[in-house]
């Protein structure tokens, strides 16, 4: 009884902190999304990403660094105490939360795998200028333009996007695509994919990650507009030819792939196309010297966390004040 219940308090409390981080983090951003607005699309992405990541992280922190620790160290191992049936149901929504988040990435990857190679046996190596990704054209009734895959991604273009758009339009796509490529955009979206399938019973974090699909689409845009001064008006012109091609009531949907059209974000192309036009009007700008700063926004968060976590957990009043928590939890849930 003594590990079943560790186990159900540590399943309980994963349930439990993630649920109120996410439920902050989804506050948090509705105060802060008019000041977002001032941020590059980048910074917002990157800001957006670590407010969605942090819930889950500051959940397995708690358990890892003082929940485990207290128990272990305080609670004796013939207590008395049992399972309830409101801990026991609460462990059991906690587990099914994982065990769903695992088996929906499992299942995304085996259908990007088996896409991947039914993709690769019917497609057509080529080479374009400024990448370094390996690149294929294939026959699809959709106008493809996507990154697929996350630690070995590649391009695929569909053979009428290839047709259709003239070298400065095509450029542009590309580049947007390799805007995608630096951010790493697809392991960013297969993790929150993973977080917010660790927490199906409650809608607490969908807010921020439809905003960081929004940041990331237009993020690409800004790095292709980057490239040079009409490189935006002809990333605008390719969104719109290649939207004139998607067939009625068509929609991409490969489970790890970053689009040029057809992505999760909830703008749209006609939002897309009137920023792009917009920052056409504005003039060029060039990448910002210290644009990279953005890119460490969720790892600083994150390590930051981190390192309060293994201060905290490095006191023992501190343990035995989580001990004390854990000891009225299992009294209120008995």
């Amino acid at each position: 009884m003594y590990q079943l219940l560790g186990i159900c308090l540590a399943l309980t409390a994963l349930l439990a902190v993630n649920a109120l981080a996410s439920l902050g983090m989804a506050a948090a951003w509705k105060i802060l999304k008019a000041r977002g607005s001032n941020f590059s699309a980048r910074a917002r992405a990157e800001i957006l990403f670590a407010m969605r990541a942090l819930p889950p992280a500051a959940a397995l922190l708690c358990v890892g660094f003082f929940l485990i620790p207290a128990y272990v160290n305080y609670e004796p191992i013939a207590s008395g105490e049992v399972v309830s049936k409101k801990l026991a149901a609460l462990a059991f929504l906690s587990a099914a939360g994982l065990g769903l988040a695992c088996w929906r990435i499992c299942r995304s990857w085996l259908a990007t795998r088996a896409l991947l190679r039914s993709w690769l046996s019917a497609s057509e190596a080529i080479k374009l200028p400024g990448l370094d990704v390996p690149t294929f054209r294939i026959r699809h009734s959709f106008p493809i333009i996507a990154v697929v895959g996350t630690i070995r991604p590649r391009l695929f273009i569909a053979g009428q996007v290839l047709r259709a758009l003239n070298p400065d339009e095509l450029t542009a796509a590309i580049a947007h695509e390799h805007g995608h490529l630096n951010a790493r955009d697809n392991l960013k979206r297969s993790t929150l994919r993973a977080c917010r399938n660790a927490l199906f019973i409650v809608p607490f974090g969908r807010s921020l990650d439809r905003a960081w699909a929004d940041a990331a689409e237009a993020a690409a845009d800004e790095h292709a507009a980057s490239i040079n001064p009409d490189s935006a008006l002809n990333l605008a012109s390719a969104l719109v030819k290649i939207a004139k091609m998607v067939p009625a009531g068509a929609r991409a949907s490969v489970p790890l792939a970053a689009y040029l059209v057809g992505a999760e974000e909830s703008q749209g192309v006609k939002t897309r196309i009137r920023r792009l036009i917009e920052i056409a009007s504005a003039g060029f700008h060039a990448p910002a010297p210290h644009a990279y700063l953005s890119r460490i926004i969720p790892v600083t968060i994150l390590g930051a966390t981190v390192l309060c976590a293994t201060t905290l957990a490095s006191n023992p009043k501190v343990l035995l004040t989580v001990h004390e928590l854990i000891e009225h939890t299992v009294n209120l849930l008995s």
